[in-house]
């Protein structure tokens, strides 16, 4: 319910909820009741897992993840998904049981390389070494990450297409829009 509930907000332009906000819980009987929640929802997770849900990838549960990794490590909160996006289309094709959305540790040519064990460990692993192996040594724009990072010169375009696409993103469709009270 505080799923769809958070959707709707999103599809309304609305990007954070307030502290104590209120939700009905599915009516049981005659009567609904009531829940108040102290928990605000991130606008960045909700926008991210359905951006991911559009595009039928598996990472979309994996939302929270990759913002709370973002923030402890102080990036782009957008910058790891949109580079599952250049480099698996958001992790929909990877070596097989690979977890390895990102191409990380993969030699251009190469048909595998790193594997990781979820995918948690993955935008963990790939969050902490674009900080330390990119970030922390002065490449702190896409293009100077994409000079080290990829082979080809369109790959920080791309990275920044699709950083545009999440932030211009808006879930169509009716299922996305239900409200059950």
């Amino acid at each position: 319910m505080k799923k769809i509930i958070t959707i709707l907000m999103l599809s309304l332009g609305v990007f954070s909820l307030p502290v104590g906000q209120v939700f009905a819980t599915p009516i049981a009987d005659a009567a609904a009741s009531l829940v108040v929640t102290d928990e605000a929802a991130d606008w960045r997770v909700a926008k991210l897992e359905a951006f991911l849900a559009s595009f039928n990838s598996p990472l979309t549960n994996k939302a929270s993840h990759f913002v709370s990794e973002a923030d402890r490590l102080s990036l782009d909160w957008r910058l790891v998904a949109a580079i599952a996006g250049v480099e698996s289309t958001f992790g929909k094709h990877v070596p097989g049981g690979s977890y390895n959305g990102w191409g990380w540790g993969i030699p251009t040519g190469a048909r595998s390389g790193i594997g990781f064990e979820s995918w948690e460990h993955g935008i963990t692993t790939v969050s902490e070494g674009l900080k330390k192996r990119y970030v922390d040594r002065g490449a702190i724009t896409v293009e100077q990450i994409g000079r080290i990072y990829a082979a080809s010169p369109r790959w920080a375009g791309n990275v920044h297409f699709f950083i545009r696409q999440i932030d211009k993103f808006s879930p169509r469709g009716t299922d996305l829009l239900a409200v059950t009270i």
